[in-house]
């Protein structure tokens, strides 16, 4: 009998997969699954050893005898004998005789011609003078032209102050008009707030006593406290990672660090210092202790009375009386006398608003029809455009009576295929019966037989729903 197969083994089309679980805590003692997308399309082959490498091993050579000290550039390198440069004495400069000849090549052989000025093809300015002269007045000072601006004297009148001849008064119109009087307390109709007790007795029944019928109360349930009782089953404190990782067989590393070997002498260890040595004790005498004298308290109690205390002498004050009169809230129908002195001394004067000073015009305004004729109106000669000439082919369409020829190479070429389907379509693969799960999720099926495939009476449907 064929073993089990995955769902990842039957399927064709390379879509399906099994749901891989993400933990594997509970095993079910099967082997790892190890069916892969590499494994499937990149097969094992056979009789085929892997590269060998041509790296060199990383070993470790050993001392091969004294190392010489002769390199490459000592070996081929072939001294030579150091000759000095020989010292070439400059000559003395002596001035030639004899005039020098300017003369240069271009000098010689270029010939002078004679040259015409140069005819200006563009037309000369035209100039249009007049032979009157010329007015430099600017617009400015043509028609801004200053004024004889007259300064207005002030209508201010003016006001001599004359000091009074009178004694001045110390009473204010407010105490002249408003005479103090003594004030009458106004009687008062608010109610006197006392508790009016009542003779009746106080009738202390509520809805509440009246409609309360006291019901029996029943026992309150009390829930058993249940005991507790420990697991007979030992604790299973296994982890994935203590499940999963097995480690390698070694050696434990071995410490490089030196013993602590311990330095112990048994001669006796000199105290003596360079300090101690050199530096003797000196003789120094003890500092002199002074006895603190004992507090005596002063006799007799103590004054406290102060010069502030003594010698100060009360005198009886009087509260100041203020100089402003009590308000007695009296009310006159005589309508209010608002005029003071600023508004009685200073009037307003009537004014109006400066017009806006405007020069005359003194350059009269253009009349008559606009002469919009110009330079280039008056100048330009038209001529007549001939169109260029087109040497694109006329878009005549030739009309054939034959038929069209549809066919195309896709057509002729193309040879339909039966689309298969992948038997991992199915909830129940046809002509494989559900086995189990295991723990990492994989589905395993197993391929009937003839006789039992009979007996399972599993039909394969011809059409399947495919969700793609």
């Amino acid at each position: 009998m064929k073993p089990p197969r995955c769902l990842c083994e039957i399927c064709t089309c390379g879509r399906h997969r099994c749901p891989h679980k993400p933990t594997r805590i509970y095993d079910n003692g099967q082997l790892p699954c190890l069916t892969t997308e590499y494994v499937e399309k990149y097969p094992k082959y056979s009789n085929i050893s892997p590269p060998r490498s041509l790296k060199p091993k990383q070993e470790y050579q050993g001392h091969r005898g004294k190392m010489e000290g002769i390199t490459t550039f000592k070996s081929d390198y072939l001294p030579y004998d150091i000759v000095k440069r020989p010292f070439q004495v400059p000559e003395e400069y002596k001035p030639r005789t004899g005039e020098i000849e300017l003369g240069t090549t271009y000098q010689k052989d270029y010939n002078v011609h004679k040259i015409q000025p140069v005819t200006l093809v563009r037309p000369l300015e035209r100039k249009h003078t007049t032979g009157g002269k010329l007015d430099t007045i600017p617009t400015y000072q043509d028609d801004y032209r200053s004024w004889e601006v007259q300064r207005r004297e002030p209508s201010k009148v003016e006001h001599i102050y004359h000091p009074p001849t009178e004694k001045f008064g110390n009473s204010t119109t407010f105490q002249d008009d408003f005479v103090p009087r003594e004030l009458i307390p106004r009687q008062s109709f608010k109610p006197p707030c006392v508790a009016k007790l009542s003779d009746v007795p106080f009738d202390s029944a509520t809805s509440h006593r009246s409609s309360y019928v006291a019901h029996q109360l029943e026992p309150k349930f009390v829930r058993a406290k249940e005991e507790y009782k420990p697991s007979n089953q030992p604790f299973e404190d296994l982890t994935t990672h203590r499940n999963d990782f097995k480690g390698l067989p070694g050696q434990l590393v071995k410490s490089c660090k030196p013993e602590n070997a311990k330095v112990a002498s048994n001669a006796h260890f000199s105290g003596v210092t360079e300090f101690q040595d050199r530096f003797q004790p000196w003789l120094v005498s003890l500092p002199e202790v002074r006895k603190t004298k004992e507090y005596v308290p002063p006799p007799g109690n103590m004054d406290f009375n102060s010069t502030s205390h003594l010698d100060y002498v009360k005198h009886q004050i009087f509260p100041a009386v203020p100089i402003r009169p009590v308000s007695n809230g009296r009310r006159t129908s005589a309508p209010f006398q608002g005029n003071t002195t600023m508004k009685e001394d200073f009037k307003a004067w009537g004014t109006c608003r400066q017009e806006i000073i405007k020069n005359q015009q003194e350059i009269p305004k253009p009349t008559g029809k606009f002469y919009d004729l110009t330079t280039f109106k008056s100048h330009y000669i038209p001529h007549q455009i001939i169109p260029a000439r087109s040497f694109k082919p006329v878009h005549a369409i030739v009309p054939n009576s034959g038929p069209f020829q549809d066919e195309t190479m896709y057509r002729t070429e193309y040879t339909p295929k039966n689309q298969e389907i992948c038997p991992a379509n199915y909830p129940s693969p046809p002509g494989y019966v559900y086995v189990n799960t295991d723990s990492r999720g994989h589905k395993f099926f197993r391929l009937l037989t003839p006789e039992s495939f009979e007996s399972h009476n599993n039909p394969i449907p011809k059409e399947v729903a495919v969700v793609s």
